[in-house]
């Protein structure tokens, strides 16, 4: 079988390609070109990938491996279906993923489209997931074997077809696996450190500095946004406890950098576009135990059509906790409304995260998720 991988010039994926060459596939490494990280200044920073330092390694890479390797330009195509809508999301108040989005648009869609274009059958990655082949024949995505590495929360967006063209060879194994195996193999990157959640976002930055940078090059004119204006910050009672620029720079839960000086930890308890307002509080006002989805991927056999107990979550490195979902929009599949209910509180649910869920008979086994919505 002729298979593409996607080589971000990471350790992962480049291991991925190799294990599947010395499966004896016929590999095609292919790297994406996502966004031009030198107009920040911060092109080679540690912590970013898909630089063009990146792209470099994972020609190194598959020179190593001894399989052909292309760079795909997919700028325009990121910067529209991933990027901008980043910032449109922060500005509506929200606390978006972009790296859910560019997976399921990019990465197994417009990176497939190429794959076929040279004859490749499937697309694999470095993620740390695994698949399964039901009764009936469909591709199933469950944990990797190694929970503490498992990445299939970033992945319940994933269509049925884009499953079936999947393809993730480092799913039984530990990241010390990885790492020794393309050490032994003499990858260049075997020791590279991980790359951070948000690749085209500066740490130095941040997500606030990222958006007044980039929007007007993205076509967003910050100065007409209501996310972007001065207004207040205030308790829950609505009395007032200070001043902002603009309310794309918090996030529910956040604590740090409110700009207050009450003498008391307050955590964003809710972000108010719409009225210019920033609502803070005490930690207690931050648990929830009904969390409402928007844009639904509901990955069972069948759809949706009352309730089903699973196990849930609302953050990536936060534990499963027993749950019940029940359809708003049914029978559900893709793109409906549902909402989570937990035996008990979970903490700082942030709309525009993303809240996955599982089997609870088979807690391996993911069954979708959906985009945090405020109801």
């Amino acid at each position: 079988m002729r298979i593409a991988v996607a080589m971000s010039g990471g350790v992962d994926s480049s291991v991925a390609a190799l294990l599947l060459a010395r499966q004896g596939a016929e590999v095609v490494g292919l790297s994406m070109h996502l966004w031009d990280h030198d107009r920040d200044g911060t092109g080679a920073a540690e912590g970013r990938c898909c630089t063009l330092d990146d792209l470099a390694t994972a020609r190194r890479a598959a020179e190593r491996i001894g399989v052909p390797h292309y760079v795909v330009n997919l700028t325009e195509r990121f910067a529209e279906a991933v990027v901008k809508p980043f910032v449109e999301s922060y500005l509506a108040g929200e606390t978006p993923i972009p790296c859910t989005v560019c997976n399921t648009d990019v990465k197994f869609k417009s990176l497939l489209d190429r794959a076929e274009a040279l004859g490749c059958e499937a697309v694999a990655t470095g993620h740390y997931a695994r698949l399964e082949t039901d009764a009936a024949g469909a591709s199933r995505l469950l944990k990797a074997r190694d929970l503490s590495k498992d990445q299939t929360y970033f992945l319940w967006d994933l269509t049925p077809d884009q499953l079936r063209r999947s393809r993730f060879p480092l799913g039984e194994l530990k990241k010390s696996d990885v790492r020794e195996i393309a050490r032994e193999a003499g990858l260049p990157n075997w020791d590279k450190p991980d790359s951070q959640e948000v690749c085209f976002v500066p740490n130095a930055s941040g997500p606030a500095g990222f958006i007044r940078n980039e929007a007007e090059g993205l076509g967003i004119s910050l100065p007409s946004r209501l996310g972007a204006q001065p207004g207040p910050i205030t308790n829950e009672s609505g009395r007032l406890l200070g001043r902002h620029e603009g309310t794309f720079a918090f996030t529910v839960g956040q604590r740090r950098g409110l700009g207050l000086a009450t003498g008391e930890a307050l955590y964003v308890l809710d972000v108010l576009p719409e009225d210019g307002r920033v609502v803070v509080g005490a930690k207690e006002s931050l648990e929830k135990n009904v969390v409402h989805l928007r844009d639904v991927n509901f990955m069972g056999e069948e759809p949706l059509t009352g309730s089903r107990r699973v196990l849930a979550r609302v953050r990536y490195r936060q534990p499963d906790q027993a749950a019940t979902l029940e359809a708003l929009d049914a029978p559900l599949r893709r793109g409906g409304r549902a909402r989570l209910v937990f035996e008990d509180a979970v903490r700082a649910p942030a709309p525009g995260q993303s809240a996955v869920f599982f089997e609870a008979s088979r807690p391996e086994r993911m069954l979708g998720g959906g985009v945090i919505t405020k109801s």
